[in-house]
């Protein structure tokens, strides 16, 4: 018969990783580092907190395991500690949608009406890429798209997208994508492209779940970005 005590630390020890999720800015900090890796002032400004807010919520993940550190210079980079945790993160959001009643409604509240929305799925996306009827645009900073990215995307960050218009050609099947599900990035970019005319869909998720799905990715830069932006505002 086991220990008492040795069985409590054990599911104490289960439990810690789940209590580290428990605060919103925590899991936002997830959901950007499920993109790639970024410096501790870049996830500050994404999730609208001081640097030392930041680095109290990155000091906890740390602590549970979930993220893992690297300085260069006197600059501390996050990354994500392994797959299993963007699987979690995964599941995670899985649970709530199917669980939390009002999640729906909270989506919508910052998502805006997705109605008018078309949506690719990943599989689809694969199939007209191969086709090369379509061109996949990465609304996302440009720092998460060096990290990694769909092979052959345009890099076109949505704050930057009205003012860059020109880069795209007039008459392609344009596919957005972002950061996920739950990420108004590419909602955003495709309402863009209607009011200009655009014929443009939004990818079914994001950047995580493609590469999880061992479709193509690429690290680098694209022909319209030669270098990565500092920082971005948060969303």
């Amino acid at each position: 018969m086991g220990d008492r005590a040795a069985k409590d630390s054990l599911f104490d020890a289960f439990a810690s990783v789940a209590g580290a999720l428990g605060s919103g800015r925590r899991a936002e900090i997830i959901d950007v580092l499920a993109q790639g890796e970024r410096a501790v002032e870049e996830i500050s400004m994404e999730i609208g907190q001081s640097t030392a807010n930041t680095s109290h919520h990155l000091q906890q993940l740390l602590r549970s395991g979930l993220v893992r550190t690297r300085r260069a210079g006197t600059r501390i980079y996050y990354r994500l500690a392994g797959p299993s945790v963007t699987e979690l993160w995964a599941a995670i959001r899985r649970v709530a949608s199917e669980q939390v009643a009002e999640l729906d409604e909270l989506a919508a509240a910052y998502l805006g009406d997705r109605s008018t929305l078309d949506v690719l799925t990943r599989e689809e996306l694969s199939d007209r890429m191969a086709a090369g009827d379509v061109v996949v645009l990465d609304v996302r900073p440009a720092p998460e798209y060096w990290s990694g990215h769909i092979a052959h995307a345009v890099s076109i960050p949505v704050r930057d997208l009205a003012a860059r218009l020109d880069d795209l050609p007039r008459g392609s099947n344009i596919v957005a994508y972002c950061r996920g599900p739950y990420c108004v990035f590419a909602d955003e970019a495709v309402r863009t492209l209607h009011r200009e005319g655009f014929t443009a869909v939004r990818l079914e998720d994001g950047y995580p779940e493609w590469a999880a799905s061992g479709l193509p990715v690429e690290t680098g830069a694209s022909l319209t970005n030669a270098e990565p932006e500092a920082g971005t505002n948060a969303q």
